[in-house]
């Protein structure tokens, strides 16, 4: 296990809110740390990526596919997209190299998830990532 999977593990996993979370490399679009068996195909990557920087507005009005599920926005900034649908959340925060993409069953608190995920995002901000 890297650092990168254990941070995920103990700063994500660790608070039992969220289920699975990945990190992506903005400048490579890809994966470079994910939780035990969550997987982020390369395509839903690059479309996270993307969606900071040409598709926000669209994700606002519209909602996102990923994983083949539909979610709809919640809330969104240039920073971070908080969407949900009946199974549970999906929460995505940018920071300047990473993008964290974490997802939540429902029952779970979103805010709890979204909290932990920011937390963990604003480390990466701290630290220059």
């Amino acid at each position: 296990m890297n650092q990168l999977q254990a941070l995920l593990n103990a700063s994500l996993i660790g608070t039992r809110h969220v289920e699975n979370a990945a990190i992506i490399d903005i400048k490579d679009g890809k994966v470079c740390a994910s939780t035990f068996g969550f997987h982020v195909p390369p395509e839903n990557a690059l479309n996270l990526t993307y969606t900071f920087y040409k598709n926000l507005l669209q994700v606002r009005r519209e909602g996102l596919y990923f994983k083949e599920k539909y979610y709809k926005c919640v809330r969104a900034d240039e920073h971070s997209i908080y969407l949900q649908n009946v199974y549970g959340g999906l929460i995505i925060v940018k920071t300047k190299t990473f993008i964290l993409v974490a997802t939540y069953r429902a029952g779970m608190y979103p805010s709890v998830c979204v909290e932990a995920v920011e937390k963990l995002a604003d480390y990466f901000r701290e630290k220059g990532s």
